[in-house]
């Protein structure tokens, strides 16, 4: 019996020398034996941008329109470093946009988007905070929002979101001195929007479709002066990020798909001591927790 065995070793190692068996011994294929199975295989896995897979991101979506959120693990990661469960990831831009805006038509007024899927729009407002955090934390969980900025509360610093613009993040009017539009005239409203529209487009190189009235408080003569000043529609909300909780419109308290959602650029000092990465996560978690995921506003209007 033995030297039956001794026998068949030597033959073993004559043809793994001579090539006919590579690999038998060590359990592992050399790279020139993977198998066209294998090779799909391994395709299928190839990281895509944001940390998935290709396969993940065509099948999905994953990543379009400036939002990564869940797309593989290293999205996961980022979600669990700021305390949050992964956000799914947005489904691809629609082909056609479900609002239309033209630069000479009628301005619309705009607080939802029509939309089947289970998305909402984050919209960040005035501009008074301005946290390194917060431009971390968005960068890490690729978060697509859209701000409305107000000159006198930016007081200067616009290159602060020009680092949150350089992320895919769109940069609108919320005009010059934060003022209830309600209560000036015609002329006076003109100022105050057409004012911020010049500086933001001097500033950002393009001028910004989107105009929100503070307070959400506009009239007839804000549509005309929006209009005129090159504006194209008035972006309102649906719900209001406020410091642990939401508020909301409607009578069922809940999330609705194509709402959008109001946050501002807030630090302790506002929000009793929590900071705004700390209210963007209570928020997120709010989204998060109704089955809701988050789309960039300008891929749809």
């Amino acid at each position: 019996m033995g030297a039956n065995i001794t026998r068949w070793r030597r033959i073993a190692v004559a043809l793994l020398a001579a090539g006919l068996i590579p690999g038998l011994i060590s359990g592992c294929s050399t790279a020139s034996e993977k198998s066209p199975t294998a090779d799909r295989g391994n395709s299928a896995t190839t990281p895509a941008p944001g940390g998935g897979s290709h396969a993940e991101a065509e099948g999905d979506g994953a990543g379009s329109g400036g939002g990564g959120a869940g797309s593989g693990a290293a999205s996961a990661a980022a979600f669990r470093k700021w305390g949050i469960e992964p956000l799914a990831a947005p489904p691809a831009p629609p082909k056609t946009k479900p609002v239309t805006l033209r630069a000479n038509g009628d301005v619309p007024v705009i607080s939802d988007i029509p939309v089947k899927d289970k998305v909402v729009f984050i919209t960040v407002d005035d501009g008074a905070e301005k946290d390194p955090k917060f431009v971390t934390m968005m960068e890490e969980l690729k978060i697509p929002f859209s701000m409305f900025l107000t000159d006198s509360a930016v007081n200067g610093n616009y290159g602060y979101f020009q680092r949150l613009r350089q992320q895919g993040n769109g940069i609108h009017n919320h005009t010059l001195t934060h003022p209830n539009l309600r209560a000036l005239g015609a002329a006076a409203q003109k100022r105050e929007i057409c004012g911020q529209q010049d500086k933001l487009k001097a500033r950002y190189g393009t001028a910004p479709r989107l105009f929100r009235p503070p307070y959400g408080n506009w009239n007839e003569a804000t549509r005309a002066a929006v209009k005129a000043c090159g504006a194209q529609a008035i972006v309102l909300w649906r719900e209001s990020m406020q410091i642990k909780n939401m508020q909301y419109q409607r009578a069922d308290q809940k999330l609705h798909p194509g709402d959008i959602i109001l946050a501002h650029f807030r630090g302790p000092s506002e929000l009793k001591g929590t900071t705004m990465t700390e209210m963007t996560a209570n928020m997120l978690r709010h989204i998060q927790e109704q089955g809701f995921t988050v789309a960039r506003l300008e891929d749809y209007l």
